[in-house]
């Protein structure tokens, strides 16, 4: 096991960080944490790391009780959001410094610097500082100084969260096929969900300092455990047990509610059986999708997505009866 995290609890004052989480990771895994501000995901990471004691519970590393070793024990590496390099070092020099630290033969050194310039597909600038590269190539130089040692962990908090939405999205990439050459244990830290369910082979989802659900990322989609998962990974919508919007054959109570992903919603402009009427309130062409919001007859709103290709078959118009039906849905009693 790569990573065992047991009943692992943290106190800032009066705030609860972290209570009761137990998790394990397989070795060679690529785990996202993912999470709302304050639900506890980076502390964990910072517990995992060294960075911060536990008030209780334990951390296992590779098999080893690590929960009382100090961080240079740990044999991990670690990305933080804003990247850290030194301004008056180079991006070798920059790479080399853990190395050169442990006392590495410089032939060592400089070999092993080559290979991850290479890796992190940076072998021309080398020889640049910090100030010369972009956001996105500054975050490479992170990734590989913290590969040097070659630790047996991979941890990053937020590692693209101060970049760009395009340069994130090409580093998401990277990272994945990254992961897949070097083969290391990694852990990162989210609050973008795209970016857990595109990178990780396993997501942790976390909310108010407890784990809410983990899995991959098709059945954190598809079997969301609780309201907050549902709500939280991917756009839904949330109506009364008695908004007319149910799945055929399933008693719903009026307490109940009714989540539902707008692709999940089938429109019909003729009557259909056990169908919600709805009127067709506004129409936002999106590029490769339509979103069509509906008023339902009780005043609730939904929105729905359609494809081009449906949205043209339908032809629908403003102001236009239709009628409604869910394709898939979940129901969970009313929660706050």
């Amino acid at each position: 096991m790569g990573i065992a995290v047991e009943n692992i609890s943290k106190q800032f004052g009066s705030f609860r960080a972290v209570e009761r989480v137990s998790l394990e990771f397989k070795t060679g895994s690529l785990i996202a944490l993912l999470g709302p501000s304050g639900s506890g995901k980076s502390t964990l990471l910072r517990i995992i790391a060294g960075l911060e004691k536990p008030d209780s519970g334990e951390i296992w590393l590779t098999g080893e009780n690590s929960t009382h070793k100090r961080v240079q024990e740990r044999h991990i590496g670690f990305v933080f959001q804003h990247y850290a390099l030194f301004r008056h070092l180079t991006v070798r020099e920059n790479i080399a410094f853990a190395l050169e630290l442990r006392k590495a033969p410089k032939n060592r050194i400089k070999q092993r610097v080559t290979e991850l310039l290479e890796l992190v597909q940076l072998s021309s600038l080398g020889d640049r500082y910090p100030s010369q590269l972009s956001g996105g190539q500054r975050q490479r130089v992170a990734l590989a100084r913290a590969l040097a040692v070659q630790p047996q962990i991979l941890l990053l908090d937020e590692p693209f969260g101060a970049l760009d939405a395009k340069v994130r999205k090409e580093l998401r990439s990277w990272l994945r096929h990254l992961h897949e050459d070097v083969n290391v244990t990694t852990v990162f830290v989210t609050h973008d969900q795209e970016e857990a369910m595109e990178v990780a082979d396993e997501i942790v989802v976390m909310n108010q300092g407890r784990v809410e659900q983990v899995g991959t990322p098709a059945e954190i989609y598809d079997y969301p455990a609780s309201p907050f998962v549902m709500s939280f990974i991917g756009p839904v919508n949330v109506l009364p047990g008695n908004s007319g919007i149910k799945p055929d054959n399933i008693s719903i109570s009026p307490t109940d509610q009714v989540f539902l992903r707008p692709h999940d919603i089938l429109i019909q402009t003729q009557v259909v059986e056990n169908a919600a009427p709805a009127k067709v309130d506004q129409i936002t062409h999106l590029g490769w999708e339509i979103r069509v919001e509906l008023l339902l007859e009780l005043g609730q709103r939904v929105y729905a997505q359609l494809s081009r290709e449906q949205f043209q078959k339908l032809q629908l118009k403003q102001n236009q009866r239709v009628y409604v039906k869910p394709k898939n849905t979940k129901i969970f009693p009313a929660y706050a």
